[in-house]
């Protein structure tokens, strides 16, 4: 099984646990601000689609081909600080385990985090493709770089695909059925 990698711009590489990437610390005194909530980003439908589909196919062709160099160049200036060979270090466990994501072409993504714009401008964006026998699940940040959205952070792992039913309770006994008109609830009640 795939373990979740994460690759985060601003020198932020971290295997098995997603992180968002650091936020200011709070001012004091005169100059606190308030925090600012996370709130929807301003994408429509296909503009997400794009994005999560683009950049795990990028994500992908890295993997088959080893060649980290396209996935860096087409991410924000913060991930750029990742060199090429350090992100296949990261995603080594993908290659070695020969994981496909050329699924997600053909499957709509299911989002758990629709597109938010996190209190440090970054947009983010957490779901999975719901493929068999695994599902792949994703947490994607993106970084507005020249009036577009450009990758910042990737996390990609794989999952169950639906529920896992527990296991066949044990086999009891019940006790037998009465035969048909003796005893028990059934048949209208008798007559005084």
């Amino acid at each position: 099984m795939v373990s979740a990698v994460v690759a985060i711009g601003a020198v932020e590489v971290q295997q098995c646990t997603a992180q968002q990437p650091a936020t200011p610390q709070p001012k004091t005194g005169a100059q606190a601000q308030p925090a600012q909530a996370p709130r929807p980003a301003q994408i429509d439908r296909n503009g997400v689609l794009i994005l999560v589909r683009s950049t795990l196919l990028a994500l992908d062709h890295a993997n088959k081909s080893g060649n980290y160099t396209v996935l860096r160049d087409l991410a924000a200036p913060g991930f750029q600080v990742n060199s090429a060979a350090r992100l296949g270090e990261i995603f080594a466990g993908h290659r070695r385990d020969g994981l496909d994501l050329s699924g997600v072409i053909v499957i709509d993504p299911q989002f758990s985090l629709l597109p938010q714009i996190e209190a440090n401008g970054l947009m983010r964006m957490t779901g999975f493709f719901p493929s068999v026998p695994k599902q792949v699940n994703f947490d994607l940040l993106f970084a507005p770089v020249g009036g577009q959205w450009r990758l910042f952070g990737i996390s990609v792992a794989l999952g169950q695909t639906g529920p896992v039913a527990p296991s066949e309770p044990p086999v009891t006994q019940r006790p037998p059925e009465p035969p048909p008109g003796v005893g028990g609830a059934k048949g209208p009640p008798p007559k005084k």
